[in-house]
């Protein structure tokens, strides 16, 4: 039976530095020749596809956490901020003192200070996520090909994502947009590190279920690689949830099953348990 796999990217196709290891291509490449349809399921816009991620070829992408839906080139679904709205948030996150970053499918637009005070931020970051060396890295190492000084009003946004200075701030921002979907991410509660902001009423599960509409996929196909809070939804939606080693806690205890890590040939492993690869 062929299968319908969706991977998250960050901590689960690549590691948190954007590193795709080697056995996790391969294991991608395997299953797509066997058949089985692959889609990148990820808070990622399409712009921030590295050309590595690019070239793996998969069947589609569900983007800026089920925003946007893409199945062989052709755009099922895309829900954007509305350009009102992105003025309220930019205008807002200003005022507080806040450095932010705009995610669209044609770029990343940052704020004007977020270089700089996101180093540290993206710093911590890595740190949490089991990366050691981390001292030298910075925003641009994360964000290669972010926009600095770019026109922050637009009108094609998936997500806006902001540094939290405090918690307070993400439950202020959660009062202040009642008709945005506001998040935290980075980190559970008072240890998140960044706040964001996204379309009302989405989720990579509801994104899930548009795309196997769209192809007459099965829902008992369907397997959901994942390793952060935000996948919970589409682990508990498919048929199949798997939890990355690295996963959060919250994460594996609502998995069917356990990875190994992304960092030890987890993916790979785990396509292969699971009979993808011949």
């Amino acid at each position: 039976m062929k299968k319908i796999i969706f991977l998250d990217i960050d901590g689960t196709l690549v590691d948190y530095e954007g590193k795709l290891p080697d056995s996790a291509r391969e294991a991608v490449q395997a299953a797509q020749k066997n058949g089985h349809k692959i889609y990148m399921c990820t808070g990622r816009s399409k712009a921030e596809l590295s050309l590595e991620l690019l070239e793996l070829g998969v069947n589609g992408m569900i983007g800026g956490n089920g925003s946007y839906v893409e199945n062989d080139g052709e755009v099922i679904l895309h829900q954007m901020i509305s350009a009102e709205q992105t003025k309220r948030i930019v205008d807002w996150l200003k005022d507080r003192g806040l450095e932010f970053y705009l995610e669209s499918n044609h770029g990343l637009f940052a704020s004007e200070n977020f270089e700089i005070a996101g180093e540290p931020v993206v710093q911590e970051y890595c740190r949490r996520k089991g990366q050691t060396e981390t001292v030298n890295i910075a925003v641009r190492d994360i964000f290669p090909d972010m926009t600095f000084g770019g026109d922050l009003y637009r009108s094609d946004l998936n997500k806006v994502s902001f540094i939290l200075n405090t918690y307070q701030d993400y439950l202020d921002a959660k009062a202040e947009f009642p008709d945005l979907n506001v998040g935290t991410w980075g980190g559970a509660s008072e240890k998140a590190l960044f706040g964001d902001f996204g379309v009302k009423d989405i989720s990579k599960a509801g994104a899930i279920q548009v795309l196997l509409n769209n192809i007459g996929g099965k829902l008992e196909d369907t397997i959901a690689f994942g390793d952060a809070r935000i996948d919970i939804p589409m682990l508990e939606y498919c048929a199949i949830g798997v939890a990355m080693g690295n996963a959060q806690e919250e994460v594996k205890l609502i998995a069917d099953r356990i990875a190994g890590d992304v960092n030890e040939d987890g993916l790979f492993h785990e396509f292969e348990k699971l009979g993808l690869l011949n």
